[in-house]
């Protein structure tokens, strides 16, 4: 969402990080163009002016023209101001000193919120909490029915009243049983429109005093731009809320809803939808995210989808695997597959450092290649991924229609994948000097 404020960003803080000297004429030239560069991302104006009379107040009371490195001293300035726009400190839901925790969704319709309920309910349950999803949605058609398809998605129960037309007797009933039954978290989700109206804020503002909830989160959709801060401002006028969960942050829109709606409603971002998939849920943190649009990557998240996606089991044999020269296809084949459920590569790669650079030189992410690759290995007999040095001519054949490729293709993977057995095997073979030295 944000490659285009990034590319600017990235080539602004590079006019100035690598210069020796800089006056404070240098320092207003460039925050005129950060400034540019976040009006165009679609970033409120005001939040864009406060952004940059923050940083030059803070570069002129460092008097960062009289450091050794003043241009690094800029992009730390600008990074921490990142911060603060998006909200400072990562939040955690609020746990209820006595279960359950009531989590109360609201929005409009189409942004996601349904959807949302069912991540969040999933993204809880991972950690160890007994959520239960709640159908207050009485007015839209298959509503009910669209939040248990998302329910039995991710293996949480949903709590309905079929033919009940108050939602907030179903509201009650379900945090009723949830407190008999041992669901510890009660995920509500409300009923939407397609505009704020008077209607809606009475249901929901009735709904928040019969429940009483321990978190009011507004669903929003990142790719709305102005119309989702709009919006945020109308609830937060009209609703007490406590967060904001932000959708489809993977989307190509320009980022600006993400950039302005902290300081629309002056409550920070919890969760951000990061793509279709039921676990695609990510807790939202404001300094990740700042690294992420200065080009600095995001390593944190990165090692925390890794973990999500590979239990330390599987990892202790991968490394026996190695140590032994024991690495197969058909290991590769289930480290290929570990990796696009981490979620698309091309968001995986964002988050190394550097890789900014690279994509503006004109690399490519072929998400295809990796589907390709798995489609040669599993053409391949059990034999063939164990001992890859039987595969001959006429095997390669064989494997290149079978994988719709064509056979100087497959002649490309056996290549690399022994040079990546060859480096693995100089990797992990230390030499007595060199394991001596080290003692």
């Amino acid at each position: 969402m944000f490659e285009a404020l990034q590319s600017r960003l990235g080539e602004i803080i590079r006019k100035i990080a690598g210069r020796g000297v800089l006056s404070p004429e240098d320092v207003d030239a460039a925050l005129r163009e950060v400034r540019m560069a976040l009006l165009e991302a679609d970033v409120n104006f005001q939040v864009a002016r406060e952004f940059v009379e923050g940083v030059r107040a803070a570069a002129v009371g460092q008097e960062v023209w009289k450091h050794l490195s003043p241009g690094q001293q800029v992009v730390k300035i600008v990074h921490q101001e990142l911060i603060r726009l998006l909200g400072g400190q990562a939040r955690e839901l609020r746990v209820a000193a006595a279960p359950p925790t009531i989590v109360l969704l609201i929005g409009l319709h189409g942004v996601g919120k349904t959807t949302t309920a069912g991540k969040l309910a999933g993204y809880l349950r991972r950690r160890g909490r007994a959520p239960l999803l709640v159908a207050t949605d009485l007015k839209r058609p298959a509503a009910i029915r669209q939040l248990q398809v998302v329910g039995d998605q991710v293996g949480v129960p949903v709590f309905a009243l079929p033919g009940e037309t108050d939602p907030i007797s179903v509201a009650r009933a379900a945090v009723a049983t949830a407190a008999s039954d041992g669901h510890d978290v009660v995920i509500v989700d409300s009923a939407g429109r397609l505009h704020v109206d008077d209607d809606l804020m009475a249901e929901l503002a009735a709904m928040h005093s019969a429940l009483a909830p321990h978190e009011t989160l507004l669903v929003l959709d990142a790719m709305a731009g102005q119309d989702a801060v709009r919006m945020a401002e109308q609830f937060g006028s009209r609703m007490p809320l406590d967060g904001v969960v932000l959708t489809k942050l993977d989307g190509d829109a320009r980022g600006g809803a993400a950039l302005s709606v902290v300081a629309a409603v002056g409550r920070p971002i919890l969760f951000v939808g990061v793509g279709e998939r039921p676990d695609a849920l990510e807790r939202f943190h404001p300094d990740r995210m700042a690294s992420r649009i200065l080009g600095m990557g995001d390593v944190l998240t990165l090692i925390e989808r890794a973990e999500a996606t590979v239990s330390a089991e599987a990892a202790a044999e991968l490394e026996r695997k190695l140590r032994r020269h024991q690495f197969t296809f058909g290991d590769f084949l289930e480290q290929l597959r570990q990796v696009r459920q981490m979620g698309p590569l091309d968001q995986l790669l964002e988050m190394v450092p550097g890789f900014a650079r690279i994509r503006e030189a004109g690399a490519s992410v072929d998400e295809g290649q990796l589907r390709r690759v798995e489609a040669m290995i599993q053409s391949m007999t059990p034999a063939e991924r164990e001992v890859p040095a039987v595969i001959d001519g006429s095997r390669r054949r064989r494997i290149a229609r079978g994988s719709g490729v064509s056979v100087q293709d497959v002649n490309r993977l056996l290549k690399q994948f022994e040079q990546v057995r060859r480096l693995v095997r100089q990797a992990t073979v230390r030499k007595p000097k060199e394991a001596n030295r080290w003692q």
